[in-house]
């Protein structure tokens, strides 16, 4: 397992951007896919993105294509989560997860997870 830690979140206003960073310690970081997911309150948690562990392959939900953009650094043990034209629906805590998921968009297919980063979009 990895240790993952989130920063990056914040107030905006929409239509505005953030980019959350999710630092991991472990030599182990280059052998996971790394995810995205988030938690609106009274809300499930939800698929965000996940980039595969060579940055090869990147997947994301239906509600923030084309708008969200993950990426990640092997040799800086950090996953990135670039967000753009944000709107209020985004509001939510947003959290890293690591693990070797064979269905994406399963929260309990990852084996680690942040503590999660708090992003506000207001109207």
């Amino acid at each position: 397992q990895v240790q993952l830690v989130e920063s990056g979140g914040g107030l905006v206003q929409a239509g505005g951007s953030l980019r959350l960073s999710c630092a991991a310690s472990g030599r182990t970081f280059a052998r996971y896919a790394m995810g995205w997911f988030r938690q609106a309150p009274g809300k499930e948690r939800e698929f965000v993105a996940l980039i595969s562990w060579n940055g090869l392959s990147t997947y994301y939900g239906d509600s923030v294509k084309g708008r969200f953009t993950i990426s990640r650094d092997n040799a800086k043990n950090t996953v990135y989560l670039q967000m753009n034209s944000l709107k209020p629906e985004d509001t939510a805590v947003y959290y890293c997860a690591a693990g070797t998921p064979k269905v994406v968009r399963k929260a309990d297919e990852y084996d680690s997870w942040g503590q999660g980063t708090q992003v506000t979009v207001s109207s």
